[in-house]
């Protein structure tokens, strides 16, 4: 017999006991397969394309009567992207902010909106470019679709090509209100291995270890998990050394968190089919308005609205501008609200201090290093739009009928013999 030394008898308190399996309120699942590379009891890995959207849905998980406080009300998830490895995690503001040296303009971690369902209030705080955060009703069907700008290479310590990437993680943090209205109270966290390749990188890579499986033998497969449709976020414990839930929003570093059991992962996986249209409830918060902004009113004499405008067309006094253009007397708080009224609200930190003149004294390459090649072309296609100059102005008439025309000239040459004068040609 086994002696029953205390030892044996000592059990983890983070965990729950065999008898007492806790139940997590939320489930997040991404439609995105995971890698077949993966041996078994190893957390599990999935492949990402640069850029591409990958749907997370949110899931009610509580049982009746669990939670009570947060039936009928909203919570609040914080989804971000943050490193595997642990070196990397205590560098990860050094990390980040070479990378936005680099990518400037450019975010790690985007919502993609339009696809996106039952989402509210969504927001991306610019000093933190690898997270994004929104309201959702745990009782409503809600789906968040994520798109991750950030690929594994690009923080490797030595790039000289076919070196592997660094892994990632998409964690999910979920809130409710505390007595404040404040959503800080943390009710569940949840994460999943990733690796992020250029498009179409991560289809050949899973194409690649799906074939690499294929030659093992049957013994030899058996050490390894299958593929899924589906990737389930592993819930997360909290780690001693993690920062207050209310410091995580003022403060640029991660909390830390780590799986509380691969194994877990396995269960409950099925593939991903479409939910019904349903329409998305979303507020874009903004900042706080500045001076509505005021633009020159269409002159009476302009040209047909055109969809199409080039830089290279310049209008004159008799068309100006319309009224989006931003013009060079334009204040730094119009500037500012220029920007937010065309879709440019993640560079409003960027050019907090510019004025109208100093946006349109920037040159299309001085755009394209700042904000990237999307931004910068579509911000100075909108900084340098204007009304098409016509090239040729034809003024037209009707034209009256002949026998009008003769009848007016005959009554006016005899009203000039009548009075004995004519006017002299």
């Amino acid at each position: 017999d086994v002696l029953a030394l205390p030892i044996f008898k000592q059990e983890d308190s983070s965990l729950p006991l065999d008898g007492e399996t806790e139940h997590p309120p939320f489930q997040y699942v991404m439609c995105a397969a995971t890698s077949p590379a993966v041996k078994l009891h190893d957390e599990t890995l999935t492949y990402l394309n640069q850029g591409q959207s990958y749907e997370i849905r949110m899931l009610d998980n509580r049982k009746m009567g669990d939670m009570p406080e947060i039936s009928g009300k909203l919570v609040k998830s914080i989804i971000r992207v943050v490193f595997h490895d642990r070196r990397l995690q205590y560098t990860e503001h050094q990390q980040l902010e070479g990378w936005k040296w680099n990518r400037p303009g450019d975010r790690l971690l985007d919502l993609d909106i339009p696809m996106s369902v039952g989402i509210i209030d969504t927001r991306t705080n610019p000093s933190q470019l690898n997270a994004v955060e929104f309201l959702w009703d745990p009782a409503k069907r809600t789906s968040a679709f994520i798109q991750v700008h950030c690929i594994s290479t690009e923080f490797t310590p030595r790039k000289h090509g076919g070196e592997k990437g660094v892994p990632f993680r998409i964690q999910v943090d979920t809130f409710k209100q505390n007595e404040n209205g404040e959503y800080t109270d943390h009710l569940h966290s949840a994460s999943c291995q990733i690796k992020v390749f250029k498009p179409k990188g991560a289809d050949r890579k899973q194409k690649t270890d799906r074939e690499k499986m294929e030659k093992r033998t049957a013994h030899e497969k058996e050490k390894y998990q299958p593929s899924y449709d589906t990737t389930i976020l592993t819930e997360m414990r909290l780690e001693p050394i993690i920062e207050d839930a209310v410091e995580h929003e003022q403060k640029k570093s991660s909390k830390r968190t780590l799986p509380a059991d691969y194994g877990d992962s396995l269960a409950k996986r099925g593939s991903c089919s479409p939910w019904p249209d349903a329409p998305t409830a979303y507020v874009n918060n903004s900042p706080s308005p500045a001076p509505t902004f005021t633009s020159p009113q269409q002159s009476t004499c302009s040209v047909p609205d055109s969809n199409s405008s080039s830089p290279n067309h310049q209008g004159d006094g008799a068309s100006q501008a319309s009224g989006e253009q931003i013009q060079p007397s334009a204040t730094i708080q119009e500037t500012q609200q220029w920007l937010l009224k065309n879709r440019f609200s993640s560079y409003t930190r960027l050019f907090s201090n510019f004025s109208g003149a100093d946006l349109l004294k920037l040159t299309k390459e001085d755009l394209v290093q700042i904000c990237g090649a999307a931004d910068g072309i579509r911000l100075y296609n909108s900084l340098k739009s204007r009304s098409v100059r016509p090239r040729l102005t034809i003024y037209v008439c009707r034209e009256q009928p002949s026998s009008t025309v003769l009848q007016g000239q005959q009554q006016a040459a005899s009203s000039a013999s009548e009075n004995g004068s004519g006017a002299p040609y």
